[in-house]
């Protein structure tokens, strides 16, 4: 690398598997070695068709290949922090594994600078018949460490992962929940230059998952180099200030975190900011009410299932009433990823308060201030009551939005400067004072 500050360097990388291929390959090394012996030939034009090609714009039987990634080229400057996002399929975790020599690319170039740790799947790197202890200084002299190096660092690895009494247990044994933990109190805690971590952090409960947030946001504050793919867009956003959006091989965006995940939440990828019913017949609600359309929209009146928390949010339900004489009443309730009422809100407006509502078409809306929630996925349920002649409910129409909050580090939002993590259902911006007395 000419570039000092570069600690990744990827450049035109392509990679291409053939389908189909697997039952012709050798199940072990000796019977691969057995195979090349007897048919030299054979296998060095089946090596040849499975892994090199010259120029792969030439490949004509595009049925039998799968290209998971296409022409990649970006860089990373050492003590970055960057996100991979991108629907499944997009290439992310095959582009790790080529990044992690886990494979090699068929087109293209990778270069590093610096010592590696690579978190992929549960387990990576561990020999199985070997024991937890045995595979932390294994992995230590994989990645070119010596054993006092290793030393300083074991009782830290052994407290993080919190797997002490199984230490000398062999890995095979270790539940799937335990083998993750050790495999990252390893890879973050041996002091690799580039930590590369996969959405395998799922695996593990809510609080391993802060702890190995926490550990990756003091390793990124370290100067060392992480590359962070996860579907959380809250994680990446906490975590990361530039992000990387593949789709379907290639690189989409590069960019600031907050405004790729914006751009790829509003393409729809698992949020909807309206729903709407054009048969009267079809939508929800009773012979004295039903919804026509219910909408998410930010202060110029665009619709938006990303919002930047330092924008009011607006809830729109528009409605027909089609019997006069009852006291009608919306009602939203937000939520969030594990079903959680944040809080709820029911329409106050004096105008319709107590007042029954003549047959006719109405919109009401809701205003959320900006600065009120917490970053992340919200969903938002949408309900009416008719308070009289009865009180009874006359539609509930459950998830019926989904949106992702922002949190940016400009230090204009409720965090300020705060860059860690920011705990809290809700996110307000409260009023401070302070008295100074010089002593």
């Amino acid at each position: 690398m000419s570039d000092k500050n570069i600690a990744i360097r990827v450049q035109d990388v392509a990679k291409l598997y053939r389908i189909g291929t697997k039952a012709d390959k050798s199940d072990s090394l000796a019977r691969s070695a057995i195979n090349f012996i007897k048919s030299p030939l054979d296998n060095f034009r089946k090596y040849r068709s499975l892994y090199e090609f010259d120029d792969v714009d030439t490949i004509e039987d595009t049925d039998s290949c799968l290209w998971a990634l296409k022409g990649v080229t970006f860089e990373v400057k050492q003590g970055e922090v960057v996100g991979i996002i991108g629907r499944n399929g997009a290439g992310k975790s095959t582009l790790l594994k080529v990044l992690s020599k886990i494979t090699t690319p068929t087109r293209g170039s990778v270069e590093l600078r610096g010592r590696i740790s690579s978190l992929l799947e549960v387990g990576t790197g561990f020999h199985q018949e070997l024991t937890g202890r045995e595979n932390v200084y294994l992995n230590g002299t994989v990645l070119g460490m010596r054993k006092k190096e290793v030393d300083r660092k074991f009782d830290e690895i052994v407290e993080f992962s919190g797997v002490e009494k199984f230490l000398d247990t062999p890995v095979k044994r270790y539940s799937s929940g335990m083998r993750i933990r050790l495999a990252f109190a390893v890879a973050a805690h041996l002091e690799p230059e580039i930590l590369i971590v996969d959405e395998v952090l799922a695996v593990g409960d809510a609080a391993f998952q802060k702890k190995c947030m926490d550990k990756m946001e003091d390793v990124g504050s370290e100067g060392r180099t992480v590359l962070f793919v996860s579907h959380n867009m809250s994680a990446i956003t906490r975590m990361c200030q530039r992000v990387i959006l593949l789709n379907q091989g290639v690189v989409e965006m590069d960019g600031s975190a907050y405004d790729i995940v914006s751009a790829y939440l509003e393409k729809g990828h698992g949020n909807n900011s309206s729903v709407s019913w054009d048969n009267v017949a079809d939508a929800p609600g009773t012979d004295i009410v039903k919804v026509r359309e219910i909408r998410l929209c930010i202060e110029d009146g665009t619709l938006s299932d990303a919002i930047d928390i330092r924008q009011p949010i607006y809830v729109e339900i528009e409605f027909e009433v089609s019997q006069p004489g009852h006291v009608l009443q919306p009602h939203v309730s937000f939520m969030n990823e594990e079903g959680t009422v944040l809080f709820a809100s029911v329409d106050l407006d004096p105008e319709w308060r107590k007042r029954p509502r003549p047959v006719g078409h109405y919109v009401s809306r809701v205003t959320v201030p900006a600065n009120f929630f917490a970053e992340g996925p919200t969903v938002i349920d949408v309900a009416m009551w008719a308070l009289e002649p009865r009180q009874e409910l006359q539609f509930h129409v459950r998830d019926a939005l989904a949106f992702q909050v922002i949190d940016s580090l400009d230090g204009d939002s409720t965090r300020g400067d705060w860059t860690g993590n920011y705990v809290g259902a809700v996110r307000p911006m409260l009023e401070w004072n302070t008295e100074f007395r010089a002593s």
